[in-house]
């Protein structure tokens, strides 16, 4: 398994009391440390171009978001969504980190990539920021495969507890992805019903505050069906931990186990459709605690 990571997502400033900070990735690279993954290779990943963000993010939007970052200090973009000296640095590699993932992994090198970067990226929208997200890496990932081979197909499985609108609003009228998505409703950003069909590829299941596992797992055994039918050349985890009993940003009672069966699920179909080949890249995940187990089981299972 190869882990992508790259220092200025350490250096992205978000500032006293966000709840998407530095921190968090600082306890993802230490569970990464002391989770028992032989043979696995780290190493710093390369920023996104122009043309690879243009693939679901216009030009000017992309402009518009570097040009925002200051010399010093801090800018919000909405209220939730500041930006620092080095964001727009931790932007371009964390998107960056999931475009190589997929070339990484179609070249058989690497069939099994886990980015380790922020900012998230699934509620960045192609032409709007927010939810503490500047671009959408894994849109950008899924993007480069699906623009290298006309015919492939990619699933997309984001189990964080706050619905994708990003990835959903770019990819929502394409039938080569599929999208399925668990998240706490009501929560933000509000969208993910499930009658949200898109083009036909789009499945959201909402789970009510106070879910956990038997709702998670009931409701991922009949996506990970669909998933599989959908028989996908590369399977993609936005993978957000704040579904966590411990999260202090949601209401849901999802264990360190759940996310390690799913994990397992989601391992199989990759095997039996897309020759392996499986992509995680970290979203939410916001008590430090739940984060670096859930993590290290996330990772034990793919690395196995």
């Amino acid at each position: 398994m190869l882990i992508l990571t790259h220092e200025a997502c350490l250096q992205h400033d978000t500032g006293p009391g966000h709840p998407e900070h530095a921190g968090r990735l600082d306890a993802v690279l230490e569970s990464i440390e002391r989770a028992s993954l032989s043979g696995t290779e780290t190493r710093q990943s390369r920023a996104a171009s122009r043309d690879e963000l243009g693939r679901v993010h216009p030009v000017r939007y992309v402009d518009r978001i570097l040009a925002t970052i200051p010399a010093s200090g801090r800018v919000f973009i909405d209220g939730d969504t500041v930006v620092s000296s080095a964001s727009g640095e931790a932007g371009l590699h964390a998107a960056g980190s999931v475009a190589e993932a997929v070339e990484t992994a179609l070249s058989g090198s690497h069939r099994r990539v886990f980015c380790a970067v922020r900012p998230p990226g699934h509620h960045a929208e192609s032409s709007r920021a927010m939810g503490f997200c500047l671009f959408n890496s894994i849109a950008v990932g899924a993007a480069a495969l699906l623009d290298r081979d006309p015919s492939a197909r990619v699933a997309i499985i984001d189990f964080d507890v706050h619905h994708g609108n990003g990835t959903q609003e770019i990819f929502e009228t394409n039938r080569r992805v599929f999208y399925a998505s668990t998240h706490q409703s009501p929560l933000y950003p509000g969208t993910g019903h499930a009658h949200e069909r898109g083009a036909g590829t789009i499945r959201n299941h909402p789970l009510s505050p106070g879910a956990g596992s038997r709702e998670f797992r009931e409701a991922w055994a009949r996506l990970v069906d669909e998933i599989e039918a959908f028989e996908p050349h590369l399977v993609m985890i936005s993978a957000g931990f704040d579904a966590h009993r411990l999260d202090p940003l949601a209401d849901l009672n999802v264990t360190t186990d759940d996310y390690a069966w799913l994990t397992e699920a989601l391992l199989g179909v990759a095997e039996r459709q897309a020759e392996g080949r499986i992509i995680s890249a970290l979203e939410g995940g916001y008590s430090l605690t739940a984060l670096k187990e859930s993590v290290r089981a996330h990772l034990e299972v793919l690395n196995d």
